[in-house]
């Protein structure tokens, strides 16, 4: 379905960009919060995330609440006209809850519980702790109902990890009972007759574990769809009381951007709003451009969980982390167009992790916006109020979306499926990389994309690029079929059509059910050592325009031409000759296989003949100097092109105006100073 033009805000009671960031008075004297709110002021933050890991601080002993000092903090923020996105505790359990029940505390793989301590160390499936989380979520919610700076409801916090104990084992055989009706349908599933692994109860079934079974692929992989299903059901029972209480109230919980332990696309529909914490470490060993692309490329994903709905950038730090090997500080001018970044790819809010740094435990060393120091007199705290300021000249940007015409899939469960198979490669499989790799010639020319899984719809898509699709699960390659037959564009590459949805290989010939669209059979895989390299060559006069001579590590495909045309073929080693990159006419559109893993000169070369095919709609119709991108938000009215530059020296483009920048208020036309690390937001 076609994406709506312009979305309501985060909470209608509020139509403006949020700045922010966590607020932990919990762990301050009274004197300090006072402090807090002139410096919020100064800063213009207008919501700040309240009682995340404050469990201890509501409830210091089982059955005794004291919400008095969150009463003081909530009427000080509405008093100022800041907004409260007010977190349930769930996240770290107070230390009386594990003496007394130690049963919430989690399991491990090797089958030895935890001590108390940690973050999310309790079990989802305990009904202890669901009940403790229940009492302490409606008090929450019966308390600040009606309070007027209650504006989201944060439900616990980073979600992630897993639990082996028996309540958690017996959930998991339950839900395996639920899905397969019988154990002859699990075992084929499964492929247990290898290795004699038949299941013949369903009490001998137990979750992988390093002290039992680890290589059996579609138990690894249910265990994983298991603890994302447990997690939300979880997250539901948690969000049941605000649901029934505070209704209008909007729910949402951070995402940790391609976290590989959720399958955040199962839980997107649950929110009413995406957000998550993006910590990119800049000024590293790559070039900041290249991480640039990589968060685009996240961003983009969240914007597309609920369907192009702008989500919530809930944590960024204004300098440096205290997790990273080396924790280098932000460059100046980079904390704004990283912050602007989140809003141009699709986020209504900038918001930190953490307002003040805690003076002591894990991270005493953490980015805030207000130092040890404990005065607006430092460049990161001038940095956070620069962003403030500008962020209320976009209010227009509010609820806007992106419409893009390409759409990457990158899958969650076929990540799963790559990272446990036993070949090709062992290392360096890289199916994240390498979707990575495949988006960067679109952020390179300022041209949108969406990134989806294999189950959303393709209505509305002119180019669909799938790389690694190693899993094909039942139905997409029907609607990739009927994407291409209907005149859409499809990109495929080397390890796709491989297994099913139970990680069982497809007969027949690969690439599976993909092998009609793309009119190749793929014999065999060539997996090249590190050292190893072979070459690419371009069929002289190809469609494409393609020349040159590109390299090719890794991977390579042996593959053979059916109904495709061969655009490019191998040079070297016994393959030599043989297809390396093809195009099949297939009903109104084509499909194209990439055999090997090319280099980025490559990439770009064939995704810019293909754009220019295409005639694909860049956000700013001009060439962009290296290292610079461009991204559109609208609402079929107006559109807001954000220019950055992730350069850490100034560059020259070509704006094709005149348009007006909302940060400076100056009219751009024609060839434009970008500033090192600079930002624009420009109108007509």
């Amino acid at each position: 379905m076609p994406k709506p033009q312009r979305y309501p805000p985060i909470n209608p009671k509020f139509p403006h960009l949020l700045h922010g960031g966590d607020y932990n008075p919990d762990q301050w004297p009274e004197e300090i919060w006072h402090e807090d709110m002139r410096l919020m002021e100064l800063a213009r933050c207008n919501a700040m995330s309240v009682g995340i890991f404050a469990w201890s601080r509501l409830e210091p002993e089982e059955g005794r609440f004291d919400f008095s000092w969150l009463d003081q903090i909530m009427d000080m923020l509405h008093a100022r006209g800041i907004y409260a996105v007010l977190a349930t505790p769930s996240g770290a359990r107070p230390a009386w809850l594990s003496a007394k029940y130690p049963e919430v505390l989690r399991v491990r793989p090797d089958r030895t519980r935890n001590l108390h301590g940690l973050r999310h160390n309790h079990c989802f499936t305990s009904p202890i702790y669901r009940e403790k989380v229940r009492i302490i979520n409606t008090k929450l919610a019966e308390r600040y109902r009606d309070h007027p700076a209650l504006l989201v409801w944060h439900i616990s916090n980073e979600y992630g990890g897993e639990c082996h104990c028996e309540l958690c084992r017996e959930a998991f055989r339950q839900w395996l009972q639920r899905k397969y009706g019988s154990l002859d349908a699990l075992n084929h599933a499964w492929w247990t007759a290898f290795w004699s692994h038949t299941y013949t109860d369903w009490s001998q079934i137990d979750p992988p574990s390093p002290i039992g079974e680890s290589r059996l692929h579609g138990l690894n992989l249910d265990w994983k769809r298991f603890v994302t299903d447990q997690t939300i059901d979880f997250m539901l029972a948690e969000a049941a009381p605000l649901r029934a209480i505070t209704p209008d109230v909007p729910i949402t919980t951070n995402f940790m951007g391609t976290y590989p332990g959720l399958n955040y696309w199962k839980m997107a529909p649950h929110l009413d709003v995406i957000s998550w914490d993006s910590y990119p470490q800049w000024h590293g060993a790559e070039p900041d451009w290249v991480l640039a692309a990589n968060v685009a490329f996240t961003h983009d994903i969240n914007r597309c969980l609920k369907g192009g709905k702008p989500f919530m950038l809930m944590e960024s730090t204004p300098s440096t982390t205290n997790w990273f090997p080396v924790a280098k500080l932000k460059r100046p001018g980079m904390h704004l167009l990283s912050s602007l970044q989140a809003v141009a790819h699709g986020s209504d809010t900038v918001q930190y992790f953490q307002w003040r740094k805690s003076r002591g435990s894990s991270e005493k060393f953490h980015g805030a916006v207000v130092d040890h120091v404990g005065h607006e007199h430092t460049r990161v705290f001038r940095d956070v109020a620069q962003v403030g300021e500008l962020l209320q000249r976009l209010d227009g940007v509010v609820g806007t979306t992106t419409q893009p015409e390409v759409a990457l899939i990158y899958d969650w469960e076929n990540n799963w499926a790559i990272n446990d198979a036993q070949g090709p490669r062992i290392e360096k499989k890289d199916y994240l990389p390498t979707c990575q790799r495949h988006y960067r010639p679109f952020w390179q020319r300022g041209i949108p994309v969406d990134v989806i899984d294999m189950d959303q719809e393709l209505e509305g898509y002119r180019l669909l690029i799938a790389p690694m699709l190693y899993m094909v699960r039942p139905g997409v390659a029907e609607r990739i079929e009927a994407f291409v037959r209907n005149g859409g564009t499809f990109v495929a590459t080397y390890w796709s059509g491989i297994v099913d949805e139970n990680d069982l290989c497809f007969l027949g010939g690969f690439p599976g059910p993909l092998r009609d669209v793309l009119g190749i059979w793929a014999e065999e895989i060539d997996a090249l050592y590190d050292h190893d390299v072979n070459h690419v060559v371009p069929v002289p006069g190809n469609s494409l325009g393609l020349s040159g001579l590109y390299t090719a590590r890794e991977l390579c495909d042996l593959i053979h031409a059916e109904s495709a045309q061969v655009l490019a073929t191998y040079r070297d080693d016994f393959y030599a000759g043989r297809p390396a990159l093809t195009v099949n006419h297939f009903g109104q559109g084509q499909a194209y296989y990439i055999a090997s893993r090319n280099d980025d000169r490559f990439l770009s070369d064939f995704y810019g003949a293909l754009a220019r095919h295409l005639g694909l709609a860049r956000a700013l119709e001009t060439d962009l100097p290296p290292g610079v991108t461009a991204q559109v938000r609208g609402d079929g009215e107006r559109r807001y092109i954000f220019l950055m530059n992730f350069n850490p020296t100034p560059v020259t483009v070509a704006v094709p105006g005149p348009y007006t920048d909302l940060l400076s208020g100056q009219t751009v036309d024609g060839p434009t100073g970008l500033a090192s690390y600079g930002v624009m937001v420009l109108t007509a």
